[in-house]
């Protein structure tokens, strides 16, 4: 007896020497971070709870609100998980208005009506990619004999509204692949690549050699410059939503070869639109160009209202989108989870509706909303402001959760912690989970705003802060 009671006061002892100790270390750590010259003018915190308990082990500034970049992310997919479920899948319908006549002419239009899916003609996924959803609908537009469409191609995107970026982002993000807006019909996740050639030497004109795929309704001003070698992508692209002009400024590096920047789409429900009339033509079936709802309205033309469906696309379920949301962190997908929270709620479809259902349900689940002042669902805004408590008892509180193994599975594993990251602008954030080689597994959530210098020397100096927590 006397033996178990002695090796029980071991274990703890042991414990009680690890909890002493770990808070020691991250303690050293930070103060260590806190004087480094890249963190003079910064903010930072640090909240580190027990993954089985809650219970908060260590924290600095832990309700200080700083900008999260990409970790917002964990929390807008773990309230999409919990209000729409892993199964949800969104419905994009082929349809036509008007009849069919018995020579297959459609009098009317073609419509193909958005449900805010971020994944159609996406290339992540073999039953999402453009090619083969346009394959699906030229086979139903065949079944249903249609030889010959009077009408136009519309692109339907009304479930959202027509305000495609949140409030907050910046000018510099919204023309670039990362800034891509939603749209109730989405199309290849609003992306497209510009193919460049840097000069013979600095300070030459960057060659635009074309587009992938091609936009013939875009016209692009190229004003890219080359750099120094090793300088790299410093290109921007500046196309607001709707617009038909791009403008190309910044710089390529002189070294770079088969070089390419990504675009965001500007009108996506047209792109699809004019994909399917690209399509139709191939297949000899006429019709009078491709148009939107959008288009429609500005122009006093009549909107398409009964239509008889002919197609439903659905989308890879829910757990499917989450995991390439956290894993690539697509900013795009984000912000439809957003509106389309707002979309199930019954609230006016926008940004802000469905960012005020993130922040009740989680206020809801004991979090005060002031801790979660955010703008968006991607943490590309650099308004948003999140604290580290909150943030790491929304992860604590999703591990009790029956989608938690989708979540946790999309997860990066990075620095060999399972951990989402942010980056935008003098912002770098860690938050995810560790399991110690010694003592409980941990919940953490770590954030600096406002450093200087090289991002990637800060993320080396964060990482070897969660190293003492290993």
């Amino acid at each position: 007896m006397k033996k178990y009671l002695l090796l029980g006061c071991c274990c703890l002892i042991g414990s009680h020497l690890y909890a002493q100790t770990l808070p020691q270390q991250a303690q050293t750590a930070l103060q260590s971070l806190s004087k480094d010259a890249q963190l003079k003018y910064a903010s930072y915190a640090l909240s580190v709870l027990n993954a089985k308990t809650g219970e908060k082990i260590f924290s600095v500034n832990e309700d200080m609100g700083l900008a999260p970049a990409s970790c917002l992310k964990t929390i807008t997919a773990a309230t999409a998980l919990s209000l729409l479920g892993t199964h949800y899948q969104y419905k994009t319908q082929l349809a036509y208005d008007g009849s069919i006549n018995a020579a297959g002419v459609l009098e009317g239009n073609l419509v193909i009506k958005g449900a805010g899916d971020p994944s159609l003609g996406s290339p992540r996924y073999q039953v999402a990619t453009e090619s083969a959803v346009l394959q699906s609908w030229m086979a139903a537009i065949k079944k249903a004999g249609i030889k010959k469409i009077t009408g136009k191609i519309v692109g339907d995107d009304r479930i959202f509204d027509t305000q495609t970026l949140p409030d907050g982002w910046i000018w510099q993000d919204m023309g670039n692949y990362y800034g891509a807006g939603t749209a109730g019909l989405s199309w290849r996740e609003n992306q497209f690549d510009l193919l460049l050639k840097p000069g013979g030497k600095t300070g030459d004109v960057v060659t635009l050699t074309g587009t992938r795929p091609s936009l013939p309704y875009l016209t692009i001003t190229n004003e890219l410059t080359t750099g120094p070698a090793g300088s790299g992508d410093q290109a921007y692209i500046y196309l607001p939503p709707f617009a038909n002009l791009a403008y190309l400024r910044g710089t390529v590096g002189l070294d770079e070869k088969n070089f390419s920047i990504s675009g965001a789409i500007p009108d996506p429900a047209f792109e699809c639109a004019f994909r399917v009339e690209q399509a139709l033509q191939e297949a000899g079936i006429a019709n009078n160009g491709a148009t939107t709802v959008r288009l429609l309205r500005q122009n006093n033309q009549r909107l398409p209202q009964q239509t008889i469906s002919l197609y439903t696309t659905l989308s890879p379920s829910l757990d499917k989108l989450i995991y390439w949301f956290l894993k690539k962190s697509i900013n795009l997908y984000g912000e439809h989870f957003v509106k389309t929270l707002a979309s199930q709620q019954s609230e006016n479809v926008s940004t802000a509706a469905g960012v005020r259902i993130i922040r009740q349900h989680w206020q809801q689940a004991g979090i005060d909303s002031n801790a979660l002042n955010i703008m968006d669902g991607s943490g590309l805004s650099p308004a948003n402001r999140v604290t580290t408590a909150a943030l790491a008892k929304v992860l604590f509180l999703a591990q009790k959760e029956k989608w938690f193994a989708a979540y946790f599975e999309a997860l990066p594993e990075m620095n060999g912690i399972k951990m989402k990251d942010g980056y935008i602008s003098n912002v770098r954030a860690y938050a995810g989970y560790i399991t110690p080689k010694q003592g409980p597994p941990l919940v953490f959530a770590f954030m600096v705003n406002n450093f200087n210098g090289s991002p990637g020397t800060v993320r080396q100096k964060m990482w070897k802060v969660l190293d003492g927590l290993k």
